[in-house]
């Protein structure tokens, strides 16, 4: 808090302030609110806790910021300090409770949106004006009318290199998107043992943690964290890892900050943390380290290209993702404002439904404008507040596996491509 000059940089990028105009909504605002409330030791009060739920963690103010503040363990550490010291009304308990022990377990997840498909004809219907009914109408929208079959892709196996092995990762194969977009973890293996890596997807892995984490359930993220770093310790201690490789930037940016997280553990946790910590990579970074290089005619395609916060504030990788699909043989376009966010944020279109409508209707207007005819990101999260629109949103390696060999990506309307590469089937 003390490298805070309150300079006020930060304002101008944070998309709350962007919106609300309130200094209390901006990082700035916060950081006075945080370091009130942690001096003066007293229970968070309802002001403190309304701005800091209004913050999404998008991280773009760490981006900004010319003295470095580490937002993010900041707003963290003030999420935990609210759930422990502050009482909410009680339907937010129960909700927040219920998102935090659904939303990381890929059966509840799918029971509950099978659920709510049913009831998403009757959400009209709910009553009053309150948060408690505005959030339940937003969850019922959210809810996609049809999900995919599960997918075998995730069960613990090896999956081996073609060719001679080049080397070895783990994929981490997540929680909501295992539920939502099957298809993402298929193109990852795909590609990767492609291009000669043995992919090992290990058993009594799970969700990241990131989901509870960010709600301040400190507790169930640290479980999730710690069953995930020991199952990639094993392989570590055995055959060995070049990395763990994560095609949720959301998810990303948490595996990377295990060390973080897990410094005041007991050893040998805090070292085992720290070793998958830095092991950690988006598939972007190491589809460039192993040289990806597409097999198909460039396909005349322009693709607007939607940098999730994550990656390019949370990770810091900003050029890699566009590079790649241009070597794809991809046009991209970038949106104006590629800064701020979508509004998605993890369960943040689920608790403040009204600013996460306001930035997913100005992103969407800001990608249209690019004149793309699909999007591409590299997290499950943003495609799933910006798909269902008019452009059709696909994950970045989904459009990388098809040109370097793969299926067409099935939310890729069959009109939309042109130029060298026609529908095609998987080899």
């Amino acid at each position: 808090m003390r490298s805070c000059v309150h300079c006020g940089f930060c304002t101008a990028t944070c998309p709350t302030f962007v919106l609300l105009g309130d200094e209390l909504d901006s990082p700035r605002g916060r950081i006075y609110l945080i370091k009130d409330m942690l001096e003066s030791g007293k229970p968070a009060t309802e002001a403190v806790v309304r701005h800091v739920d209004r913050c999404l963690s998008c991280l773009s103010c760490m981006t900004t910021c010319p003295s470095g503040v580490h937002y993010m363990h900041l707003v963290d550490h003030a999420r935990r300090y609210i759930e422990e010291s502050y009482t909410r009304p009680w339907p937010e308990r129960m909700l927040r409770r219920v998102l935090g022990a659904t939303l990381p377990y890929p059966r509840r997840f799918r029971a509950a949106l099978a659920a709510a498909r049913l009831a998403r004809p009757l959400g009209g219907l709910i009553p009053g004006q309150g948060s408690t009914a505005r959030r339940l109408r937003a969850m019922l929208s959210l809810a996609p009318a049809s999900l995919p079959s599960a997918s075998d892709s995730q069960a613990p196996r090896i999956h081996r290199a073609e060719g001679a092995r080049r080397g070895r990762v783990a994929l981490l194969t997540g929680c909501a998107q295992t539920v939502l977009a099957p298809s993402i973890n298929e193109a990852t293996i795909r590609l990767l043992t492609r291009m000669g890596l043995e992919v090992v997807v290990t058993a009594e892995q799970g969700c990241c943690g990131a989901l509870n984490h960010h709600m301040g359930q400190h507790d169930p993220a640290m479980a999730l964290a710690r069953a995930n770093i020991a199952a990639w310790t094993r392989e570590i201690d055995g055959e060995g890892l070049d990395a763990i490789v994560v095609n949720a930037s959301g998810c990303g940016t948490t595996v990377k900050d295990y060390g973080f997280m897990f410094r005041e553990e007991p050893e040998p946790w805090a070292a085992r943390a720290a070793a998958v910590a830095a092991r950690a990579k988006d598939v972007s970074e190491v589809l460039q380290q192993f040289g990806y290089a597409p097999s198909r005619p460039a396909p005349g395609l322009t693709v607007a290209y939607h940098a999730a916060c994550s990656l390019q504030h949370g990770q810091r990788i900003t050029a890699v993702p566009k590079q790649l699909l241009l070597k794809a043989g991809f046009t991209v376009k970038e949106p104006a404002e590629p800064h701020l966010c979508c509004g998605s944020a993890g369960t943040y279109n689920l608790m403040q439904p009204e600013i996460a409508g306001q930035l997913k209707a100005r992103k969407l207007e800001n990608l249209r404008r690019t004149g793309g005819a699909v999007i591409a990101s590299g997290n499950i999260g943003c495609l799933t507040q910006l798909g269902g629109e008019a452009m059709p949103a696909i994950h970045t390696v989904e459009l990388l596996d098809w040109m370097a060999g793969g299926p067409r990506p099935a939310a890729l309307p069959q009109g939309v491509a042109g130029g060298g590469a026609p529908p095609m089937a998987a080899e």
